[in-house]
């Protein structure tokens, strides 16, 4: 029993090292400077989540969520991964999944891009398709006790997984790349909520560093989380899935935490997608309809800077790469066919740079 039980700790000795060597062996992602008009006196930070190994702001999670489940014990050196995932999340699960040496099983929509599947394939990982978005859940934990497998279930320890006081968490990341800028405590950081753990993360690391920025979430159409976050209910459900991949639930998600949210911003899905292309005109940087929907957001928020004659700095993150997109948020005939239309919404970023009026269509 001891020798069996020797092995069984080496094994996961082992992982946990593979998986922290992955980290050690990456830098940290790049802090962008988006050009804003020098006589507002506001800078405006991106943060490149795309440069991760898996190329999305999930690779941290997915880092956290292993190292989590192989810490408890919940991970074996036979175990078979199951997670359920709007896409980005089981890329990088994929990733270090076969770094480990393990079997890993994704339930995603249908409707999941046909890019990321071939990531999550690439990278040794099965997917497992449902028709329903919010069946998601029920059906990887069927898979998981059908395999004998482990949940990770991301939804619920995303919040808990990762370390919020620092260990080179995102929000301390952004705060020590900032500390020789002119602002160096941003005004305000935005995010967009697909767990909630990245929100939790930074709404708890500025309380407990005692910072006075605010955090600001923005959430796609059809989404629980800003109508559950005004009425307080927290069994909130739309049963509707989110256009904007990888952010916006049918439902709240128990590691969405309202109560370090300073704001939340509801971003029409036009609106995402004519942000995200404005970023691509105007930086060559290419990304994602949830960077999309940060940048919303932030053109909100820097108005709102604006009119209370505020200077400083806000900061907010490119989600994943728009390579991921080509055939969808950056197809003309695609977003044409969804009913959406971005020209309004463009318009009216490039007319609040171009002389600081925000109008918004609607």
């Amino acid at each position: 029993m001891e020798s069996g039980s020797a092995r069984a700790r080496a094994w996961v000795d082992e992982a946990v090292r593979k998986v922290v060597a992955d980290a050690n062996r990456s830098s940290d992602t790049h802090l962008h400077v988006f050009p804003l008009p020098p006589e507002w006196g506001i800078d405006l930070y991106l943060k490149d989540e795309s440069v991760h190994p898996t190329g999305s702001l999930k690779h941290r999670l997915a880092r956290s969520l292993f190292l989590y489940a192989l810490a408890n014990g919940w991970i074996g050196e036979h175990t078979t991964i199951v997670e359920a995932s709007s896409g980005s999340t089981a890329v990088s699960e994929a990733y270090f999944a076969r770094l480990v040496g393990l079997d890993f099983v994704t339930v995603v929509p249908r409707t999941t891009s046909p890019e990321k599947i071939a990531l999550i394939e690439r990278y040794g990982g099965k997917c497992h398709f449902v028709d329903v978005p919010a069946e998601m859940y029920s059906e990887a934990e069927r898979l998981a006790a059908e395999t004998g497998g482990h949940y990770l279930d991301q939804f619920t320890y995303a919040e808990r997984a990762t370390d919020w006081r620092g260990n080179n968490n995102i929000a301390e990341s952004i705060f020590e790349q900032l500390a020789m800028e002119r602002h160096p405590v941003p005004d305000w950081i935005v995010v967009g909520a697909g767990t909630g753990g990245t929100s939790a993360t930074i709404g708890r690391y500025v309380r407990y560093r005692r910072h006075d920025t605010r955090l600001a979430v923005v959430d796609p159409e059809n989404s629980a989380f800003f109508p559950g976050w005004v009425t307080g209910a927290s069994d909130y459900a739309t049963g509707m899935p989110s256009r904007i991949e990888g952010i916006g639930r049918p439902r709240m998600e128990p590691s969405f935490v309202p109560s370090v949210i300073d704001l939340m911003v509801p971003v029409p899905d036009a609106a995402s997608i004519a942000a995200m292309r404005h970023l691509n005109a105007v930086t060559g940087l290419s990304a994602g309809g949830s960077t999309g929907t940060n940048m919303w957001g932030v053109w909100h928020l820097v108005a709102r800077m604006l009119r209370e004659g505020r200077r400083g700095s806000v900061v907010t993150l490119i989600c994943d790469g728009g390579e991921r997109y080509r055939h969808s948020y950056y197809d003309d005939a695609w977003v044409a066919e969804r009913g959406m239309d971005p020209a309004p919404y463009t318009a009216a970023i490039e007319r609040f740079l171009a002389g600081g009026e925000w109008r918004p269509p609607g």
